[in-house]
C-alpha cells in the first residue's frame, strides 16, 4: 500500500469496513484504544502519546488554582489572550504553516528556535506533523486520523488513537518520516532507536525540551507577576491544549456538510471557514485546505490572519527568508468571479475593465 496509507499506526478497530466505508467505533472502543495507547508498561513505544497527555494533566492543577485562588478580571483577560490568541496563533505559525506545510523558510536556525519556543511547549511536533500530511491526503476519508464523521471522541482522542506513526515501518519509510521532520529541528532517532522507541523523536531530547521550556516560561511568568501569573498562563496553556483537540471536528462541520456558497470555496472535503478560529489564530480552515502551502489563509478583507502578520513581520526584519502567499491566486480564481458583472446598457454585454 502507499506510504500515506501505512505511515500511521492502525487502531485496533481499523480504518475501514470491508465495503471500504469508515469504521465508526463506539465510545467504549475509543476509550479502550486510548488507554492502551497510553500504557507504557505493556509497550514503552507508547511514550509519546503518554507524554502528550501527561502535559495536559500536569497543567490542570494550575488552571484550578487560578480559578479558586488567584482569579481576577485582569488575569482572566490575560488568560484569554494567551490561550486564544497567543497559543492559537503560535500553533498556526509553527505546527501548521511551518512544520507541516513549509509555507515559509527561516533565514537561519536561530529564528526557527525563537519561533518554536515563543510559547509553553505543549504539543510534540511529531504527533502533529506526520499525521497532518495524512489528514490532507485523505481528508474526510477513511484513514484521515481526525475524520469528523467518526464523531467527537474520534477526533478529540486522535493524538493517541490515530496520530502516532506506525511502529513497524521499513527503514526506507522511516527515513521518509525523518525527512518530513528534519526542517523542524527535532532530534531524530536512528532506525535502530526507532525500533526500540517507536518514534522519529528521540525521547531524551523531546522530554528535555519540554522540561526546559516549562522552566524558562515558568521563571519568566513568575518574575513578571508571581505565582498567580504562573497559574493563570500555565492554566491557559492547558485550556488551549484541550480546546485545540476539538478543532478539526468542528472545522470539518462535525461530520456534516456545513459548507456555504461564497464562503467555503474548497469543495474537495468538508472543511469550513469559521469566524472565531480565523480571528484569534488565523485559521481559515477551508481557505487553508484550498491552498495548504500558503503562509496566509486570510484572503478576504474581513479575514484577520494573525499568523500571517507574524510571518510578514519576520520577513520584513530578515528573520524569514521567503514565503508563499496564495492570495492573488485566490482572488483571481474565486473572489473576482463572485463580483457582479457590469453590463453595457445598450448592448447588454459585459463591460471589460480598463
Amino acid at each position: 500500500m502507499a506510504f500515506i496509507h501505512t505511515v500511521l499506526e492502525r487502531p485496533a478497530y481499523g480504518w475501514t469496513n470491508t465495503d471500504g466505508s469508515l469504521v465508526k467505533p463506539t465510545p467504549v472502543q475509543i476509550f479502550k484504544q486510548f488507554l492502551s495507547r497510553l500504557n507504557v508498561i505493556n509497550n514503552r513505544r507508547n511514550w509519546l502519546p503518554l507524554m502528550s497527555w501527561l502535559m495536559v494533566l500536569t497543567l490542570a492543577p494550575f488552571f484550578i488554582l487560578f480559578l479558586v485562588k488567584y482569579f481576577s478580571l485582569k488575569l482572566l483577560l490575560i488568560t484569554f489572550i494567551y490561550s486564544m490568541v497567543v497559543m492559537g496563533t503560535h500553533g498556526t505559525i509553527w505546527y501548521h504553516r511551518y512544520c507541516t506545510h513549509r509555507a515559509f523558510k527561516f533565514s537561519n536556525n536561530f529564528w526557527r528556535f525563537i519561533t518554536q519556543n515563543l510559547t509553553l511547549k505543549i504539543i510534540p511536533e511529531e504527533i502533529y506533523v506526520i499525521s497532518h500530511h495524512v489528514h490532507h491526503a485523505l481528508s474526510d476519508q477513511p484513514g484521515d486520523p481526525y475524520n469528523a464523521q467518526g464523531g467527537f471522541l474520534y477526533c478529540f482522542l486522535a493524538d493517541a488513537n490515530h496520530q502516532p506513526i506506525n511502529r513497524n515501518l521499513s527503514e526506507g519509510d522511516f527515513n521518509r518520516c525523518v525527512k518530513l521532520m528534519q526542517h523542524t529541528g527535532v532530534k531524530a532517532n536512528t532506525y535502530a532507536q526507532y525500533k526500540k522507541w517507536g518514534t522519529v523523536a528521540n525521547p531524551f531530547y523531546a522530554i528535555t525540551g519540554v522540561v526546559l521550556s516549562w522552566i524558562f516560561w515558568g521563571t519568566v511568568f513568575y518574575l513578571l507577576g508571581g505565582f498567580a501569573l504562573v497559574c493563570a498562563l500555565f492554566g491557559a496553556a492547558g485550556f488551549w491544549a484541550v480546546g485545540v483537540r476539538t478543532f478539526n471536528y468542528e472545522g470539518h462541520g462535525k461530520g456534516k456538510d456545513m459548507r456555504r456558497d461564497g464562503v467555503d470555496h474548497n469543495r474537495d472535503d468538508m472543511s469550513i471557514n469559521q469566524l472565531w478560529p480565523g480571528i484569534v489564530a488565523g485559521e481559515w480552515h477551508n481557505n487553508h485546505h484550498l491552498y495548504p502551502k500558503s503562509a496566509r489563509s486570510g484572503f478576504k478583507l474581513h479575514q484577520v490572519d494573525t499568523a500571517w502578520y507574524y510571518i510578514k513581520f519576520m520577513h520584513f526584519v530578515g528573520a524569514v527568508s521567503c514565503y508563499h502567499d496564495s492570495k492573488k491566486q485566490f482572488m483571481k480564481t474565486y473572489y473576482t468571479k463572485a463580483l457582479p458583472v457590469k453590463l453595457c446598457p445598450k448592448t447588454g454585454l459585459a463591460l471589460k475593465e480598463a
